[in-house]
């Protein structure tokens, strides 16, 4: 059972296979989701500090933000 990583930086990563979306995090729905992800305890903050410049949504509806932009995300997901 060979699990490939993503890295979404700051040595972080998640399992490439289970992501379903990489989206950026400016629109108001995408605040939106951020903000139910809190309060439902979904989301995981990999942004160690920094300013969210990726929102990656995974199959298991978790979201988990990232300080990376999202075409760089986007660009090391395709490359896999």
């Amino acid at each position: 059972m060979d699990q490939t990583l993503l890295n979404i930086g700051f040595g972080s990563s998640v399992v490439a296979d289970r992501v379903v979306a990489i989206v950026s995090p400016n629109s108001a729905p995408m605040k939106r989701l951020k903000d139910e992800a809190k309060e439902e305890k979904r989301l995981i903050d990999a942004t160690h500090g920094r300013r969210t410049r990726s929102i990656i949504v995974m199959d298991s509806n978790h979201i988990v933000l990232s300080a990376i932009q999202a075409e760089t995300v986007s660009q090391r997901y395709a490359t896999l």
